[in-house]
C-alpha cells in the first residue's frame, strides 16, 4: 500500500521488531474497543436517571430521564456512555417542541464522539418573555430549556463525561449561601412584604424589585432585566 506524504519530514525512526509487534498488538486491541456510533444495537436493558424540575413559568413540572449504555462491559475499556433522553410532562403547550428536541438530543448522543458541546447549546437558550430563578437554590435559568441544558450538565457530570470544577470551598460558599437567602425568604413570607431597600417594578407594579447576582429581580412576578 502507497502512502502519500504531503508534510516535510522533519525526523525519523526506525522500530525494533519487538517495538513493530507491540504498536501492531497495540492497534489490533484499539481497533477491538467499542466506541459508541450509529450502528450500537439498543440493548434489552439500560440503565436510567429521572430527573424533576418545577419551573415557576409552567403549570406542570418537567421529568428528565436520560439512559445510559454500557460499553465494553468487564474491560479495562469499559465505558458508560449517554444514549437516549426522555421529557415527560402533564403540560401540553410544551408537546411538540419537547418531544423535537429529545428526539434531535438523543440522536446526537447515538451518533458518538463528544456530546458535551449540547450543554452550552441549550444553556445558551433564552426566552423572550424573560427567565426565573430556580426555587430552592436562587440560580438564574434563561428558559426551560436551559434549565434541562443544567440537568443534562449535571449527569454528564455524575458519569464522568464533564469534570465537576467547582471546589469544595467553593461548594460549602454556595451551600451556605442557599440556606441564608431561603431563611431570608421564609422570614420575608412570614412578614407578608417585601424588602424595604425593594424598588418598583415595571411589570407589575409592586416594591418588589431586588438585585439578585447582580441582576435586577423582581420577588413578586420574576421579572428580570437578565431575561
Amino acid at each position: 500500500m502507497t502512502i502519500k506524504i504531503e508534510k516535510k519530514i522533519v525526523g525519523y525512526k526506525v522500530l525494533s521488531n519487538e517495538q513493530k509487534t507491540k504498536v501492531a498488538s497495540e492497534d489490533k486491541n484499539e481497533d477491538l474497543v467499542q466506541k459508541m456510533n450509529e450502528t450500537v444495537s439498543r440493548p434489552e436493558f439500560l440503565m436510567g436517571t429521572t430527573y424533576k424540575i418545577k419551573p415557576p413559568v409552567s403549570e406542570h413540572a418537567f421529568y428528565i430521564t436520560i439512559n445510559d449504555v454500557l460499553l465494553n462491559e468487564g474491560t479495562e475499556h469499559e465505558q458508560t456512555h449517554l444514549y437516549e433522553i426522555f421529557i415527560n410532562s402533564k403540560s401540553m403547550e410544551h408537546y411538540a417542541w419537547v418531544v423535537a428536541m429529545t428526539r434531535v438530543i438523543s440522536a446526537v448522543f447515538r451518533k458518538g464522539g463528544d456530546a458535551t458541546f449540547l450543554v452550552d447549546e441549550l444553556k445558551a437558550v433564552f426566552d423572550p418573555k424573560g427567565g426565573y430563578f430556580k426555587p430552592g437554590t436562587g440560580q438564574y435559568m434563561p428558559s426551560i430549556v436551559a434549565e434541562i441544558g443544567f440537568v443534562i450538565e449535571t449527569h454528564m457530570k455524575r458519569i464522568g463525561m464533564l469534570e465537576d470544577e467547582t471546589d469544595v470551598h467553593q461548594q460549602r460558599y454556595l451551600a451556605e449561601k442557599k440556606a441564608q437567602m431561603a431563611k431570608n425568604n421564609a422570614e420575608e413570607s412570614n412578614n407578608g412584604s417585601f424588602p424595604k431597600n425593594a424598588s418598583m417594578c415595571n411589570k407589575c407594579h409592586q416594591k418588589a424589585v431586588i438585585t439578585m447576582d447582580g441582576c435586577l429581580t423582581c420577588l413578586n412576578c420574576g421579572d428580570s432585566k437578565c431575561g
